[in-house]
């Protein structure tokens, strides 16, 4: 029994990283990008999941955890790019800017209400969805507006705030106290949102996928007229500070509004759970007359000195819970499927729809993920199908009504054949191919398929690979129409007048692009091989590939099973590294981007200088006095021994220091493990033992 445990702990242990990356990854497209991937209610399941692993294994505790902070936008642009200048002033906020836990039933809002002193008053506020925002007034006048950050600390977008005609810059009365600070959120109504998108339509640049999105990457634009001719707006909920009036939530909101600052007027004291749920059910319908983008119900205990006793989790209040509204559905036709090639030469098949509104916008399409997932849900073109926005943001078909139900109001196209997967690649004509194992379809011809090659230039120029500012999605595309660009090894053949000359480009645009160029030269090797693009090998996979093969020469020569005795390599990753340099086309490239200057090499992996832990899989745990667990893992490397996460019959012995995670140690009893202190292990590596 005790070795099934062992083979079921790696696999948790190893879904508990790759939930962290995984929900760190969305927390950057959600508040970096502005392009958020998951529902809210995906994102909460997956974070509550992430909290039960992290039970398990307290071992595997990391502050730096998705469930340990919020999302960051700190340092973040108008057009999603972090900045490392002085663009904002990075502020510490006075009171950590925490978010609020999620709930999406009754039993959920009941659960959290039985955590709360008897006979609590409960304020119902609408939940805006927009950007939070801090508001500093010291002796009456506005000096700081500051975004949430990363809880910690915000950006001061004072200059844009000052735009919204709502927001005050003074406050005439002698009944303030010297400081307060309100927040609030700030939004983008909707019909300022469908102008602002018709706009970027007619200028062919990318639509924004819902107003909260707008409004996020409009406050944090650097011309304060641009951000005052798109007409943000602001609704405030919360006040802080020493010396304040009143003594519950709701008085000081009341107080907030004859001073002057923009409150909702749908906010009522609810006294039970019963008159919570009446609250939910009337706005879950009248929110869609409201001018401005709603997804849920905030409550908060009213009591002040309550809210002090019940006090904070490390990301949450305890004093507070928002409800999330369940996802919209309607019932709409599927008119046709199209097909669209990833970088990688996925071919996703996407629905054609005919036009319906869905939480203020209108949905004409949707993904239908793979071949399999349109076989399980039986629909073809000509089907009624229930369309719904997870999170009122990702449109996605959930189901089709009966073909022989009345709402059923056309046949489909398809009636009585089962649907088939187009045999040909639908950019390149190339014949298309499953893998054996695989859902997707994908389309082999990467060197001639033109999503294909666009999408590596793509992902070889993005953020974490080479990082080139100004080679975007649209410049790339109108690079490779021209002839400008065929693969990743042409940007670095680019002349200042080629780009120059292109329409919407002047010389400032081109030497800003030749500057993000020559500045890549200087990316590391990892980050370098991660830019290549290889399928499979993603930032932290490069990275370990990096350290064992320090120069793309050695790794060239690697065969399949050396890259497999590297962690996280696996023998399909392995082989479609070594497919990879056996391609002619690859070779050339890489030899053009050698002579353009860019690292080929990094830092070796460091020799064991001895054999005294040879053969042994050594186990650290707990918190130590002499080194730091760092250091210990590189001692137990340098004497040949090899780390691992989690204890199986093969561990040799475990490294226990202070605070031994208590499952760890029961597991070592069970399996007969040597717990090994820290000062016998100094002393086995200092030849003593």
């Amino acid at each position: 029994m005790m070795d099934l445990f062992s083979e079921i702990e790696e696999p948790e242990r190893e879904e508990l990283k790759n939930l962290r990356k995984e929900l760190e990854e969305a927390n950057y497209k959600y508040y970096v990008l502005n392009m958020p991937t998951l529902s809210d209610r995906e994102f909460d399941e997956k974070m509550h999941r992430l909290q039960a692993l992290e039970a398990m294994f307290p071992d595997m505790f990391d502050p730096k955890s998705p469930t340990q902070h919020v999302g960051s936008d700190l340092g973040v642009t108008g057009n999603g790019l972090r900045v490392t200048g002085n663009k904002f002033e990075t502020v510490k906020h006075k009171y950590p800017m925490l978010s609020l836990a999620n709930s999406y039933s009754r039993e959920e809002i009941e659960d959290w209400v039985r955590k709360l002193p008897a006979g609590v008053e409960i304020v119902c506020e609408l939940k805006f969805d927009g950007l939070s925002i801090s508001l500093w007034y010291e002796h009456g006048v506005l000096t700081r507006a500051l975004t949430r950050g990363d809880g910690v600390q915000g950006d001061d977008v004072i200059a844009n705030i000052k735009t919204i005609p709502s927001i005050p810059w003074r406050i005439d009365r002698t009944d303030i106290p010297d400081f307060f600070e309100l927040r609030g959120e700030v939004l983008l109504p909707w019909e300022r949102f469908e102008a602002l998108n018709k706009e970027r339509e007619e200028e062919e640049e990318p639509l924004f996928a819902n107003p909260r999105n707008a409004a996020s990457g409009t406050l944090k634009l650097q011309d304060p007229k641009e951000v005052a001719r798109r007409g943000l707006e602001a609704y405030l909920y919360y006040m802080l500070g020493e010396n304040l009036p009143g003594t519950t939530h709701y008085e000081r909101l009341e107080t907030a509004k004859q001073w002057g600052f923009h409150i909702s007027d749908a906010i009522k004291v609810c006294h039970n759970v019963d008159e919570v749920m009446a609250y939910i059910a009337y706005w879950d319908t009248e929110r869609k007359n409201l001018p401005v983008a709603t997804d849920g119900i905030v409550l908060k205990v009213n009591d002040l000195a309550q809210q002090e006793e019940l006090g904070f989790t490390a990301k949450t209040p305890r004093w507070a819970i928002a409800y999330k509204f369940p996802a919209e559905k309607q019932l709409t036709l599927f008119k046709e499927i199209t097909y669209q090639v990833g970088r990688t030469g996925v071919v996703t098949p996407v629905a054609n729809l005919e036009p319906v509104q869905l939480s203020g916008t209108i949905v004409q399409r949707a993904t239908l993920h793979n071949e399999d997932f349109i076989k399980s849900l039986d629909i073809r073109p000509g089907d009624r199908v229930w369309v719904e926005k997870g999170g009122e943001i990702i449109p996605k078909i959930v189901g089709r009504a009966d073909r022989n139900d009345e709402m059923s109001a056309t046949t489909s196209l398809n009636d009585g054949m089962m649907y088939s997967f187009p045999d040909v690649c639908p950019e390149c004509g190339a014949k298309l191919v499953r893998v054996e194992g695989e859902a997707a379809w994908r389309c082999p011809n990467e060197a001639g398929c033109p999503p294909q090659i666009k999408g590596k230039i793509e992902h070889f120029v993005s953020r974490k690979a080479m990082n080139i500012d100004g080679l975007g999605e649209e410049t790339i595309d109108l690079f490779y129409q021209k002839g400008l660009l065929h693969n990743i090894a042409d940007i670095y053949d680019l002349k200042l007048e080629d780009i120059a000359s292109q329409e919407r480009l002047g010389e400032k645009s081109a030497q800003n692009i030749l500057d993000g160029i020559e500045a890549s030269k200087n990316v590391p090797w990892a980050r370098v091989l991660f830019a290549l693009g290889i399928r499979m090998v993603g930032e932290t996979t490069a990275k370990k590939i990096a350290r064992k093969y320090n120069t793309i020469d050695a790794l060239q020569w690697a065969t399949a099973e050396q890259l497999c005795a590297i962690e996280d390599v696996g023998p399909q990753i392995a082989e479609n590294i070594v497919k990879y340099f056996e391609d002619i086309r690859n070779l050339e490239i890489l030899d053009r981007l050698r002579k353009a200057g860019l690292q080929m090499e990094g830092e070796a992996e460091p020799e064991p200088t001895s054999d005294k832990l040879a053969g042994l899989s050594i186990v650290i745990s707990g918190t130590f006095s002499h080194h730091s667990r760092d250091e210990y893992k590189a001692m137990i490397e340098e004497n040949g021994g090899k780390n691992v996460g989690s204890v199986s019959k093969k561990t040799s012995f475990i490294l226990a220091g202070e605070n031994m995670g208590p499952e760890k140690r029961k597991k070592a009893e069970d399996l007969g493990i040597r717990l090994m202190t820290e000062d016998e292990f100094l002393e086995l590596v200092n030849g003593n033992l």
